[in-house]
């Protein structure tokens, strides 16, 4: 049966073989872990870096839309309101309006 690793334990283990200062040997003695597993993980962290920064721009593009999404909801409730305010100024000016005449 495989042995699973969570996020947090590869993450440590690959940031600690970036820097450097223990062997990929040693760090496998250390933690249990095949050496090609550890260089695997540390080939990953450096491939994947570089998102952990554009998720920044993305969380602002987000909120952006979420902004011009909540402005679009205020203009058609107030378009809403504004339409069954006229309906009713017009029924009462000319009685109520039928679509079905008989």
């Amino acid at each position: 049966m495989r042995k699973r690793y969570d996020k947090a334990f590869k993450a440590k283990v690959a940031i600690e073989a970036l820097r450097g200062e223990k062997t990929l040997q040693e760090l496998s003695t250390a933690y249990g872990v095949h050496p090609n597993m550890i260089a695997a993980w540390k080939k990953q962290l450096l491939e994947t870096a570089e998102q952990i920064f554009e998720k920044v721009g993305k969380d602002k593009d987000a909120e952006a839309a979420e902004r011009v999404q909540d402005e679009l909801f205020k203009q058609t409730g107030h378009l809403q309101v504004e339409n069954e305010f006229l309906k009713k100024s017009t029924d009462n000016c000319t009685g109520p309006s039928r679509s079905c005449r008989a």
